[in-house]
């Protein structure tokens, strides 16, 4: 009988109902993680060989080295940060494609070896991390420019030729008096021509790669303003920065969170709002409970039962136990002569019980007002003995 009870009141969920309730949740991540790889894939490989001389992809610069080899204009590629300095010098223009992958050490470095060289140095799309070393005086403006094509506005002769070129991205800004501010966007330049303070030298700023891609070279005057920007000295050191560099793993005296990009700490962020609306959200509205007329007349044994799972699903032996208690002392105290009023205090119901069955008034008032039961088997064996003490009370 017990067991049976116990099997028919369980509550723990089936792996349908499991599924039921989750496949949503399921079907959710499914599909953001198809998604996910999915633009992965196509951005991969629109982006491949981005501004590699070698490429011949939409993103890639083949063209712009294949119109300077044409010219006389060598090109050669490198990746390291030793292989940069050691090719820096007057007939040589360094190329630096992704300025800001460079660790602060490797800018120093590449910003000694290349201020003194009378050499061009040229940065594409170089943004806050490594302006003030690569560029000093040089500022990245927080709001780019909406507008891709833009006129030259000043009297650099390379500009002048080439006309409106795809300069538009990032803009800056300059104290240096004898720089070269072009191609402005809202009134500040998105291309500076900086001189070496000593010798023939000078830095280029681009604020954006645009005029280097092969698809877009043909545009405007992109490949006018290339190949002038590249092809003022015969050799073209083309620096594509690498992280298998061993120069790349000279953190310096960081620490981890100064390693971490600024954006997962605003995306940490915004997780953490956005758990806590969702804990606000779903959390339980606690407040009375409000009485209800049912509709249907249910009957006990199934309120008893609905009751029973509410208990076992929550683990709620303490409770159910209080409940079995304090039903029995209820039921008991009318039929030993003690009023409603007292049922529940144990200096007046246990005196008149023990009087009643001449038993151990230690042992009862452990059954009625003992500690809560540690496992289910032991709040089946108290209610088993609350029920028996109640007949026996009843029979005498």
């Amino acid at each position: 009988m017990t067991e049976v009870t116990l099997t028919s009141t369980s509550a723990s969920p089936t792996v349908r109902q499991v599924w039921t309730r989750t496949r949503g949740i399921v079907l959710a991540v499914v599909i953001l993680l198809a998604a996910a790889v999915a633009i992965a894939a196509i951005r991969s490989g629109a982006q491949h060989g981005r501004l590699d001389p070698r490429s011949a992809d939409p993103y890639g610069s083949r063209a712009a080295a294949e119109l300077l080899g044409d010219r006389g204009v060598s090109t050669r590629v490198v990746a390291t940060l030793d292989e940069a300095r050691a090719a820096a010098g007057a007939d040589t223009t360094l190329l630096v494609a992704v300025p800001d992958l460079l660790t602060d050490h490797q800018q120093a470095g590449l910003r000694a070896a290349t201020k003194n060289s009378g050499g061009r140095t040229i940065l594409i799309a170089p943004d806050s991390p490594s302006l003030g070393t690569l560029a000093p005086g040089v500022t990245a403006d927080p709001a780019i420019s909406f507008d891709s094509t833009l006129s030259p506005g000043c009297d650099l002769p390379a500009a002048r030729r080439a006309g409106s070129a795809d300069t538009g991205g990032i803009r800056y800004s300059t104290n240096d008096p004898g720089a070269d501010v072009c191609y402005p966007s809202d009134g500040l330049p998105t291309l500076l021509r900086i001189p070496a303070a000593t010798g023939n030298g000078d830095t280029v700023v681009i604020g954006a790669p645009d005029i280097l891609y092969n698809n877009r070279l043909d545009k405007q005057g992109n490949a006018s303003l290339a190949l002038q920007l590249l092809g003022s000295r015969p050799h073209l050191v083309w620096y594509l920065p690498s992280l298998s560099d061993a120069s790349a793993t000279d953190a310096g005296q960081k620490t981890f969170l100064d390693l971490l990009p600024s954006g997962w700490l605003w995306g940490t962020l915004q997780l953490f709002i956005a758990a806590g609306l969702a804990a606000l959200w779903r959390a339980r509205r606690l407040g009375p409970l409000v009485p209800e007329r049912l509709p249907v007349a249910i009957r006990a044994s199934e309120t008893v039962e609905g009751r029973a799972r509410l208990y076992r699903k929550a683990n709620a032996r303490d409770r159910a136990a209080a409940a079995l208690r304090s039903t029995t002392r209820t039921r008991l105290a009318p039929l030993i002569g003690v009023s409603p009023a007292q049922a529940h205090a144990p200096e007046a119901l246990l005196p008149a019980l023990s009087a009643r069955l001449d038993g151990d008034g230690q042992a009862l008032h452990t059954l009625l007002f003992g500690p809560p039961p540690g496992d289910d088997a032991a709040l089946i064996s108290l209610a088993d003995q609350l029920d028996a003490l109640e007949r026996e009370v009843r029979r005498s």
